[in-house]
C-alpha cells in the first residue's frame, strides 16, 4: 500500500497526494516497502550520481566542489555559474557548447537567462569534458548512440543490477534511463560501501562535503544533508528522491503526481524509518502550507 500525504489547511484535509517509498538497512535489508518499488520509474536528475560514475571511469578528471557540481541540479547562483565555467575551460570549451536549454536560475536574485544557468549545466558541461578527454565527438554528445551515454547506460545497469526498462530524453535534453526504485537503491549503496579510493566514494565524499553545490545553499536536499552529517542525497523532477548515509542504509521516494511539496516531507519519513533524524528536520517533515503569510496547516504523512 502506497503512503498517503494528506494536506491540511485550519485543519481541513484540502489535498492528498500517493507515495511509493522503499528504504533498507545497513545490510540492504528491506526496512519500510510501500507501494510498487519495483517497476520501472523515472528518477530524473536523482540518477546524476550515476551518470558521473559512467564520466569518472571514462576519463573525466574533477574533484571537490566541481564533481558535486556534475552531480548537480544547481539553483544558479554564481558560485554555480562559476564552476560551470571552470568545468568547460578545464576542456578548452567556452558555454556556446552546452546543449542543455537556456533557462532562468532557480535563485530568484539572479534575473539573467542562459544555458549555463540551466540546472543542469553542471552535468553538461562535465559530459562535454569527458569526451574531450576522449577526443569523442562534441556536437553530438547527446545522442543516445554516442561514445559518452553507451557508457553511461552500461554504468547505470551495473549499479542497479537491471536491464535498462525504457529510455527516454529528460528535461535537459540528455538520455533518461527508467528502472525501479529497487535498483536505485542498489545503485546508492555502492557509493559509500565502496573502497575509498574508488570513484564511486569521491562522488559520495564530494556530495555531502559540498550539499550547497550539488543543490543550492537554501535548497531543501542541501539542508537535510547538513542536518545528517554522513548523508548523500538527489532530487529528480516529478518528485524523486533517492539517499544513502555513510554505513549504506539507503531509500528512495517517488510522489505518485509528481507533486513536489509532498516529497521532501516522506523522504524525512523514510530517513526516520532508518533512524536518521535531527532537530532541524522538523521543519521539512511539516511542510509549509500558509494562509496570509503566516502558517495554517501542514502536510501529514500517512
Amino acid at each position: 500500500m502506497s503512503l498517503i500525504v494528506e494536506v491540511v489547511r485550519s485543519g481541513f484535509v484540502e489535498s492528498t497526494h500517493q507515495a511509493r517509498m522503499l528504504t533498507v538497512d545497513a545490510a540492504g535489508r528491506p526496512v519500510e516497502t510501500r507501494g510498487a518499488v519495483h517497476v520501472p520509474a523515472s528518477p530524473r536528475s536523482s540518477m546524476k550520481p550515476l551518470q558521473a560514475l559512467g564520466m569518472l571511469r571514462s576519463g573525466l578528471r574533477l574533484e571537490d566542489e566541481l564533481l558535486a557540481l556534475a552531480c548537480a541540479s544547481h539553483s544558479g547562483e554564481p558560485f554555480h555559474v562559476d564552476g560551470v565555467r571552470k568545468i568547460l575551460a578545464g576542456a578548452g570549451l567556452d558555454e556556446s557548447a552546452l546543449q542543455c536549454p537556456e533557462d532562468y536560475p532557480f535563485d530568484r536574485a539572479v534575473t539573467e537567462r542562459g544555458r549555463v544557468y540551466m540546472n543542469c549545466s553542471g552535468k553538461h558541461a562535465a559530459m562535454l569534458a569527458t569526451c574531450a578527454a576522449n577526443d569523442w565527438p562534441l556536437s553530438t554528445y547527446l545522442e543516445p548512440a554516442h561514445p559518452l551515454q553507451r557508457a553511461i547506460r552500461e554504468t547505470v545497469e551495473e549499479l542497479t543490477g537491471e536491464r535498462v526498462a525504457a529510455s527516454g530524453v529528460d528535461g535537459c535534453g540528455a538520455p533518461l534511463f527508467f528502472v525501479s526504485m529497487l535498483g536505485v537503491t542498489k545503485a546508492f549503496r555502492a557509493f559509500p560501501m565502496s573502497s575509498e579510493d574508488a570513484y564511486e566514494r569521491k562522488i559520495f565524499d564530494a556530495m555531502r562535503t559540498y550539499p550547497e553545490w550539488t543543490s543550492g545553499t537554501d535548497r531543501a536536499e542541501a539542508r537535510l544533508m547538513r542536518a545528517v552529517p554522513g548523508l548523500m542525497l538527489k532530487a529528480g523532477a516529478e518528485a524523486f528522491d533517492a539517499f544513502v548515509f555513510e554505513d549504506g542504509r539507503a531509500g528512495t521516494v517517488k510522489i505518485e503526481d509528481g507533486g513536489t511539496r509532498a516529497r521532501v516531507p516522506v523522504t524525512v519519513a523514510a530517513l526516520r524509518s532508518l533512524g536518521l533524524d535531527a532537530p532541524e528536520l522538523a521543519e521539512l517533515a511539516s511542510g509549509a502550507v500558509l494562509g496570509g503569510g503566516r502558517p495554517v496547516g501542514e502536510l501529514r504523512v500517512r
